[in-house]
């Protein structure tokens, strides 16, 4: 059973440090820091690029996580954090852009490419339903097809 134990222990261990947040960045409201960590989940790493800033060991992304901590403990709204960070690095650190006229295209792309394929696949099976498939055989051919399949 000890045996069992520990090896559940040992396969659990690293699970514990897979998330960045530092013991001295947590808040000691739990509500305040779920909202962080919240939060924390929607910003990227402008340094790993593909992790939020709850996950990156990168400084910037320590430096962030004060930031969002900072602002929360002075009574800032979520929106208010998100909107501050925003302003300070642009939109590239949001992990999911908002919908707004400057990123239409990039929410609108999947759509557009997947319409522009489907009405290229339809007129390019027309096109090919319409096109003849084959000119009739002469009397002359057919005589030969005739002696040909003669046994």
């Amino acid at each position: 059973m000890n045996r069992l134990l520990l090896a559940l222990l040992l396969l659990l261990a690293p699970v514990g440090s897979a998330f960045a947040v530092n013991p001295d960045e947590v808040l000691a409201d739990p509500a305040l820091e779920a909202r962080a960590r919240a939060i924390s989940a929607e910003l990227r790493c402008m340094v790993c690029q593909n992790q939020s800033i709850d996950d990156s060991n990168a400084e910037l992304a320590k430096d962030l996580r004060v930031l969002v901590r900072e602002r929360l403990a002075n009574g800032d709204s979520d929106k208010a954090v998100i909107d501050y960070v925003v302003s300070r690095y642009g939109e590239f650190v949001l992990l999911k852009p908002r919908f707004e006229t400057k990123t239409l295209i990039l929410w609108g792309m999947p759509a557009t490419l997947l319409l522009v394929g489907a009405i290229t696949l339809v007129i390019a099976s027309r096109r090919r339903g319409a096109q003849p498939k084959g000119t009739p055989l002469s009397e002359d051919e057919k005589e030969k097809l005739k002696k040909l399949l003669q046994p």
